[in-house]
């Protein structure tokens, strides 16, 4: 008997080996579907899907044996993987290399048929192979559909790497999302503290001091003051913007819609505004907290982007054969047209007859709809107000 060689380039094919994570991996349907059709192709009762580890021969699916390994240094496979097409055992008994082999002694291993299976990058891994108890050959088509299906195999291995790869990458964003999310919140409560300090003694100092400051000064004052409330929205802004995934996977519920548009007015609205809404419609098995978030943000912009003496807004909605559709029209300053497709884009501020913007909201808004299977578009005219239409996957 003849121990095989080793490749020369086994050190590398045996980090090559580590990326799959196929060593002692569970048995799965894909490899022994394969091995199983290579057996019925070729008329033989054992087939195998082997990975050469550095002292064993691993079986990613073994039909027809009964265990999962064997010694490398008496492998078949520990030959076969040294070279570049196939490698053919007739009779293992009268071939010098397995004489006095114990799997030809005590398995009757005595035809072998393997391909190399080689990945992208050159590097032997293992076999497809196939074992007879007696004297054999193969047919052309055969030692066709053996190839053909050794190369599957290695396809099958790429697709385990780039989805192991996919898996880590995602993991990997998960973490740095949490990382983000905690940061955000932790420079959030440190930074909303000192500018509700800003905003509060700012208005203090100009209650107090009517008669003591210049109209300059006051004017000075108010761009502290607007300038610190900017910046407690953006504030408040991002953090509910990276919250949107939370929101999303809350508890769904029964929602009665005139209740929840009452709310949201109680919330929202002056006593000098109008929020209009039909007082029917419940909607069941929804998501309401990811619902109000994008009720709140948009009733809001209806208000806030809206000089009227009498700002009025109205909540539309209707049932459509998979989605729920909500429309919020209010009678506010309008939208240029050239400045419409850029609105959802998250930091993306347009200015609006001087009006504060943190570019967050609308982002959110898109955000969430679209997390919901729904999409969100909007309608508008300067000096005209604007209608947003968005829709929820029932």
């Amino acid at each position: 008997m003849q121990t095989p060689q080793l490749p020369t380039n086994e050190h590398e094919r045996l980090a090559a080996i580590s990326q799959y994570k196929l060593l002692d991996s569970l048995p799965e349907s894909d490899y022994d579907n394969i091995t199983k059709l290579v057996s019925s192709i070729c008329d033989v009762p054992i087939s195998l899907i082997t990975i050469l580890d550095s002292d064993r021969n691993f079986f990613k699916s073994h039909h027809g044996f009964p265990v999962n390994q064997s010694p490398r240094d008496i492998s078949f496979c520990g030959h076969a993987i040294l070279e570049d097409d196939i490698f053919i055992v007739k009779d293992a008994r009268l071939d010098e290399r397995f004489i006095n082999n114990p799997l030809v002694e005590n398995h009757e291993a005595i035809f072998y048929a393997g391909v190399p299976l080689i990945n992208p990058k050159g590097y032997a891994l293992g076999t497809l192979c196939v074992f007879d108890h007696k004297p054999r050959e193969l047919t052309e088509n055969q030692i066709e559909s053996l190839i053909i299906l050794g190369k599957q195999v290695v396809n099958l291995f790429e697709l385990r790497r780039k989805n192991l790869k996919l898996e880590a990458t995602k993991k990997d964003l998960v973490n740095r999302n949490v990382e983000l999310k905690n940061f955000a919140s932790h420079v959030s409560h440190d930074l909303k503290s000192p500018l509700a300090n800003i905003i509060s003694l700012t208005g203090l100092l100009k209650e107090d001091n009517t008669d003591n400051l210049t109209a300059e000064s006051v004017e000075y004052l108010g761009f502290i003051e607007d300038s610190a409330t900017i910046l407690k929205n953006y504030i408040d802004g991002i953090l509910i913007y990276y919250k949107s995934d939370e929101l999303v996977v809350a508890k769904k519920e029964t929602v009665v819609l005139p209740v929840l548009f009452e709310e949201l007015k109680q919330l929202l609205f002056s006593k000098n505004d109008e929020l209009k809404y039909e007082d029917r419609g419940i909607i069941e098995n929804i998501n309401k907290p990811a619902l109000t978030q994008i009720l709140i943000n948009l009733l809001d912009n209806g208000l806030k982007y809206n000089d009227s003496d009498n700002r009025v807004v109205h909540i539309y909605h209707e049932e459509e054969l998979f989605h729920h559709k909500f429309s919020i029209t209010d009678n506010g300053i309008g939208i240029a047209k050239n400045k419409q497709d850029v609105i959802f884009e998250l930091f993306k501020t347009v200015s609006r007859e001087g009006k504060p913007s943190t570019g967050i909201g609308l982002s959110t808004v898109k955000s969430l709809v679209q997390k919901l299977g729904g999409t969100i578009e909007v309608k508008s005219e300067l000096g005209k107000g604007s209608t947003f239409t968005f829709t929820i996957e029932k």
